[in-house]
């Protein structure tokens, strides 16, 4: 069988190393990173995988260095896989291995393209998205494809609901196109890139709710950056509440004097700009009784 240096991380990183383990590939080195202890890591190890397998693992800050580059030349691997690894690979990395260098992005290519599709895909109100095996080139995500596998966004998923049926679905490409790969009989096919988009990563700030915005919009913020990610949030008498998780209330009817939140029968609710209501099923910051009296409609802006 081929082999493969591996450039991973989080659990689509796990999963796709396992397949090519799964495969007999040899895998002389995996390249990973080491976990930034101001990130909540609610993800698995690919470091761990790894270990478990003997495989040789290096963290280096920068792989485009070019002693990485050498070490990497030196093993002459046959192929080159990025599986949600973080950083961009030169162009002298990407001709290190024989027969080709792969990608495994998180998004029906080549929507998308990009930083955190999962997150950015349930924000837009997507109802699709996917994982697609590609080749890397210098531009990020504009490679040949060689097979993608859609997943649903149902209307109340958040974003790590998402992510771990794209995971899956990334197990599922790479299981099936790996033998093509292997054999030379993989059919690649070029990216139509207009009829895509490119996104760039998200900070926790972006997660401040605009209540101009209709009930949608909103409900799919919350959604997309709901925990385990820095979550939605508002302030309110100076204090921030982090808005978790929301649900479309249609039967609820809102009350007169614009956007605004209240307490009521146990729950919040918001009346939104649109004239539509959402039922908040989960915050964090600030407790009820600090804020109104039941009922008592606080404005939002």
């Amino acid at each position: 069988m081929p082999s493969a240096v591996v450039f991973a991380y989080h659990n689509v990183g796990v999963r796709c190393l396992a397949v090519l383990l799964a495969h007999g590939v040899d895998v002389p080195l995996v390249l990973t990173h080491g976990d930034d202890p101001r990130e909540r890591i609610w993800f698995e190890s690919v470091a761990a995988l790894a270990a478990r397998h003997d495989i040789p693992v290096i963290m280096p800050a920068d792989p485009n260095l070019p002693e990485i580059v050498e070490r990497v030349l030196a093993l002459d691997p046959d192929f080159l896989f990025s599986f949600y690894y973080r950083n961009m690979l030169n162009t002298d990395m990407l001709a290190a291995p024989r027969r080709g260098a792969f990608n495994m992005h998180g998004s029906l290519l080549p929507k998308y393209r990009g930083r955190v599709p999962v997150n950015w895909a349930v924000i837009r109100g997507e109802r699709e998205t996917g994982a697609t095996l590609h080749e890397m080139v210098a531009k990020p995500d504009a490679g040949r494809i060689v097979d993608q596998q859609a997943v649903p966004i149902l209307p109340n998923d958040t974003a790590v609901e998402v992510f771990h049926k794209v995971t899956v679905a990334a197990e599922m490409v790479l299981d099936r196109s790996f033998p093509a790969l292997a054999d030379g009989s993989a059919k690649l096919r070029p990216q139509d890139l207009a009829q895509g988009s490119y996104f760039g990563g998200r900070k926790p700030e972006d997660g401040r709710i605009d209540w101009s915005l209709c009930a949608q919009r909103i409900h799919d913020l919350v959604r997309g950056v709901a925990p385990p990610y820095p979550g939605a949030f508002t302030e309110v008498g100076g204090k921030r509440l982090r808005i978790l998780r929301t649900l479309p209330d249609p039967k609820r009817s809102v009350r007169p004097g614009g956007p605004g939140l209240y307490f009521a029968e146990r729950q919040w609710f918001v009346d939104c700009a649109d004239g539509k209501v959402l039922r908040v099923l989960e915050t964090d910051g600030v407790a009820p009784g600090d804020l109104a009296t039941e009922g008592t409609k606080i404005t939002l802006a």
